[in-house]
């Protein structure tokens, strides 16, 4: 962070000194309230650590609200002397055990708006410091390109589907057009399958995988009980396996010097 003028007057010496131009793109950025941040570390982590270093502060007259500010109902701890200041902003309160209480939610700011003298005395009156400053990340720089910093949001997850989005596009194209492509070529020889299938069912040809589906087509009913007789005959079986190991215990028992 420093002065804009004497950060470009360094990065314009640095270029110069390498004979490397690809650093001129940061001193174009530098206008405004901006600073540079370098590091050798992961920048999604660098921006996570960036943004826990806000701090609170109040709303003044003329900022833009950067998020909604609603102050909600209850007691506000004042005195009943100062009912007058809430009627004048028309705000509804009623007196609880000595103190003003606000009867309703009230939205004071929306996202947006610009902080009015009323909204800004009732959110001081209040002691609310609604909004946060701080550093925020705008962009990325990375070998002589500026990235807007929404890339770092993308995951591998992300780029995952958007690659699963694409191949599928590319299979549903080669398909509609008749023209192989490796995406499409397994969808194709499912589809032969298919094909081959449905002829074989619709004929007297057959091969090992289509006659199993000629047979349940035949007599869906012998495949339907067939399940249910070998769930019972395992279960059958189960149950005469520790009336054999008994039996083979009662077999051994016995005195080996009898």
């Amino acid at each position: 962070m420093g002065k804009n003028t004497l950060m470009r007057k360094c990065i314009g010496n640095y270029c110069k000194a390498k004979g490397d131009n690809t650093w001129m793109i940061l001193a174009n950025k530098l206008i405004g309230n901006v600073g540079i941040i370098f590091t050798k570390g992961d920048l999604l982590e660098v921006r996570k650590k960036v943004k826990q270093f806000v701090v609170p502060a109040p709303a003044r007259i003329g900022a833009i609200a950067p998020v909604e500010v609603v102050v909600p109902a209850g007691p506000t701890g004042m005195e009943p002397s100062q009912t007058s200041f809430f009627q004048t902003l028309n705000i509804a309160t009623k007196i609880n055990k000595g103190t003003i209480e606000i009867l309703n939610d009230i939205v004071v700011l929306k996202v947006g708006d610009r902080v009015s003298s009323s909204a800004a005395a009732l959110l001081a009156k209040m002691k609310f410091t609604p909004f946060e400053y701080g550093l925020e990340v705008l962009e990325v720089y990375d070998k002589g390109a500026m990235y807007p910093s929404a890339v770092l949001d993308i995951t591998n997850e992300t780029l995952a589907a958007k690659f699963m989005a694409g191949v599928s596009n590319i299979a549903s194209i080669s398909l509609a057009t008749n023209y192989p492509t490796l995406a499409s070529v397994p969808h194709s020889i499912i589809n032969a399958y298919k094909n081959v299938l449905a002829i074989s069912i619709g004929t007297d040809y057959t091969f090992e995988l289509a006659q199993k589906v000629k047979d349940y087509l035949a007599n869906p009913g012998a495949f339907a009980s067939a399940a249910p007789a070998a769930a019972a005959g395992g279960d059958a079986k189960a149950a005469a396996a520790p009336v054999e190991e008994e039996e083979e215990e009662a077999e051994m028992d016995f005195d080996l010097f009898d």
